[in-house]
């Protein structure tokens, strides 16, 4: 018995890997691991950018919310372009941005020229660019694999994410420690070519929506009105809303303030701080992830994941030792794309083809969209509050979301995925 258990898990384990059997998967996969890493030792960077101009935890929050209010505000017309337009030549123009705006401040940063007015102005211009980019980078992964293999391709897409998590900020900490901060960003900025170039030699097959003239308003409004007739999509939108908007609110914004006021360290410190919970997410992407998608009962999983975080998060709000700290940071970041991979991946099944872009921005919008208002939030709490006590409001506030779920949409304890929910025809396979 026990060894049919061992062997039924590392079946599922190994052919989570099955996307990679297409060869422009795997060349695009290439070039996003390459920029992702740039993408986060630039994260990385910035924040401490940021703490170095200000010693503000408001700042902080601040330049969290500009990178995205875009997402926010334009996130949903980015679907409608999505549907209709050639998501990798707009990929390719996303990029090519992302990569102009991260040499803009690496040359800021390397003249000494650059105030934090500055990395405001770039944070908000780059987070224009996530926002026309997010729904369609996701579309495109099934674009790349066919809808029967999207799930485990946003899996594959996420474990490239975080390992990069991992090892980008370490390695920012110990460059911004050692040389400053200022190569973080010219490294950024050439990692983008591989992601382009793997663009420019990719072919996909996308089901797009031909402009028929119809008003984008109304478009996005029949996108709405099917989420309003899918009260499961809509519990998957709340939890990735839960996630993002207490957990990420910490990791990406107040992990420079924790590790130099409550631990006592510097860059390195906070690129530790970062490394490890990238780490954990790691792990929960290899390994849980998978796991938790064979599970028949996704409602009961997401709300465990949820809880998992929240209690972990709260430990790591009492902590003022660093090997605690990086624990706690590691196993709450166990449980973050168990959450966010499942919720992504469900929502793409569930989502007619020709839909796919606008109901994906719609779940960027209601999930990460509200980032900014979160980090604000949590920015001041920490300047008026102390950066401890902020964080246990947040990890507090999940557990208790996480159970009123649990408690109050009753049906989602017993939802499990159907086979008519992920029916794939043949005309979205490759």
């Amino acid at each position: 018995m026990e060894g049919s258990l061992m062997t039924s898990v590392f079946t599922t384990l190994r052919e989570s890997f099955s996307p990679l059997r297409y060869p422009n998967f795997r060349i695009y996969l290439g070039g996003q691991a390459i920029s992702f890493i740039g993408t986060w030792l630039q994260n990385a960077a910035q924040a401490w950018v940021v703490w170095e101009l200000t010693r503000s935890e408001a700042a902080l929050g601040t330049v969290t919310a500009f990178a995205t209010l875009p997402i926010l505000v334009i996130g949903p017309w980015a679907g409608v372009w999505a549907d209709r337009w050639d998501r990798r030549k707009l990929l390719i123009a996303t990029q090519s941005a992302a990569m102009c705006l991260a040499f803009i401040l690496a040359l800021l940063v390397q003249t000494g020229l650059v105030q934090v007015w500055h990395v405001y102005g770039l944070a908000l211009l780059l987070g224009v660019v996530t926002a026309l980019d997010l729904p369609a980078q996701q579309a495109f992964l099934g674009d790349l694999t066919g809808m029967a293999e999207v799930r485990k391709a946003i899996n594959l897409n996420a474990m490239i994410v975080n390992v990069s998590r991992t090892l980008g900020p370490a390695f920012s900490g110990i460059l911004i420690a050692r040389i400053g901060t200022a190569p973080a960003f010219w490294l950024n900025g050439l990692s983008f070519l591989a992601v382009i170039l793997s663009l420019i030699a990719v072919r996909a097959q996308q089901v797009q929506k031909k402009s028929d003239g119809a008003n984008p308003l109304r478009q996005l409004f029949a996108a709405m009105q099917f989420v309003r007739t899918q009260p499961r999509m809509q519990d998957l939108f709340i939890f990735a809303a839960m996630t993002t908007f207490f957990v990420f609110s910490v990791i990406l914004t107040m992990l420079p303030a924790v590790a130099t006021v409550v631990l006592n360290g510097d860059a390195e410190t906070a690129g530790y701080l970062q490394a490890s919970s990238g780490a954990g997410a790691l792990l929960g992407v290899l390994l849980v992830v998978p796991l938790a998608q064979a599970q028949k009962r996704s409602g009961l999983v997401l709300t465990a994941a949820a809880i998992w975080t929240g209690v972990w998060m709260l430990l790591f709000a009492f902590s003022t030792w660093l090997p605690l700290s990086l624990l706690c940071l590691f196993c709450a970041s166990i449980g973050v794309p168990t959450i966010i991979t499942m919720a992504l991946g469900l929502v793409q099944l569930m989502s007619p083809s020709d839909m796919r872009g606008r109901l994906l921005s719609l779940f960027t919008m209601l999930s990460f969209g509200f980032q900014p208002v979160a980090a604000y939030l949590v920015g001041q709490s920490a300047e008026h509050l102390g950066v401890q006590t902020a964080i246990r409001i947040n990890a507090v506030l999940l557990i208790v979301s996480a159970l009123a779920m649990l408690l109050f949409r009753t049906e989602l304890r017993n939802w499990e995925v159907t086979t008519s929910q992920t029916k794939v025809t043949q005309s979205e396979m490759l």
